[in-house]
């Protein structure tokens, strides 16, 4: 078992929403009385998880100086899911699928940042590969901010294999490339889709580009020649959610 420490009330309020059992301890600022800080305390306090209160500078320091809104708590970290889950849960599915893949995807930060707006537009799951790539750690469940907890992760050994895969489920396979003639704002995306995005720098792998079933650019107009691989995701990632759900 692995154990990690989340902080600020959005996380914290995730995990009781969603992995309450996964909650051992609490420490809070002795010091806030607000009304939101409070019903999470009471919500802590119900379920026997025991609560310290502490200074804000024993906080700061567990939350490595960043906004912890007054509240750390320790849980068991979230764990990688399997492509035989990933299998279950595409056939379980009820709505249009909608999954992000994220092709050797190495820094922790674009993964967290991935999983938060996967958890504001509706995706169902990030597929990431096992190799070479951001796993679930401390850091990715602090960026994400909750939404490691609500989004599940799916790690695959052969990303080829399971985009060929999610293809004989009738799901499209979207690739993102600057070098694509189609602009994401011209696609037809309210359809089973699959957004691949490729690593930082490199981009999707030749193989993996290979099954897409089309590629989108982003348009760009100033100088920088691309997006930061979780700023990118979540252009594409919400112009999906906006045709989806108009």
């Amino acid at each position: 078992m692995k154990l990690t420490k989340l902080f600020g009330i959005h996380a914290v309020q995730a995990a009781l929403d969603y992995s309450a059992k996964k909650i051992h301890h609490a420490w809070i600022d002795a010091q806030r009385q607000d009304k939101r800080l409070k019903q999470i305390i009471e919500d802590l306090a119900d379920l026997g998880i025991k609560i310290e209160k502490s200074e804000r500078k024993k906080l700061d320091r567990m939350a490595d100086g960043k906004n912890h809104q007054g509240i750390v708590i320790e849980v068991d970290m979230p764990t990688m899911r399997t492509e035989e889950q990933l299998k279950l849960a595409v056939a379980a599915l009820t709505e249009m699928p909608f999954f992000l893949v994220l092709d050797q995807v190495q820094d922790p930060h674009n993964l967290g940042a991935c999983l938060r707006t996967a958890d504001a537009a509706a995706v169902q799951g990030i597929i990431v590969t096992k190799d070479n790539a951001a796993g679930i750690t401390p850091t990715v469940c602090k960026v994400a901010s909750g939404a490691a907890e609500t989004v599940p992760v799916y790690q695959v050994t052969n990303l080829a294999r399971t985009l060929r895969w999610l293809k004989e489920q009738n799901i499209w396979v979207m690739g993102s490339s600057g070098d694509a003639q189609q602009s994401i704002f011209d696609a037809d995306l309210n359809m089973p889709l699959a957004l691949v995005m490729g690593a930082e720098g490199t981009g999707m792998r030749q193989l993996t580009q290979k099954q897409c079933d089309f590629l989108v650019k982003i348009p760009m107009a100033g100088q920088v020649e691309s997006l930061n691989v979780s700023v990118a995701a979540g252009v594409l990632v919400y112009e999906a959610f906006r045709q989806r759900t108009k």
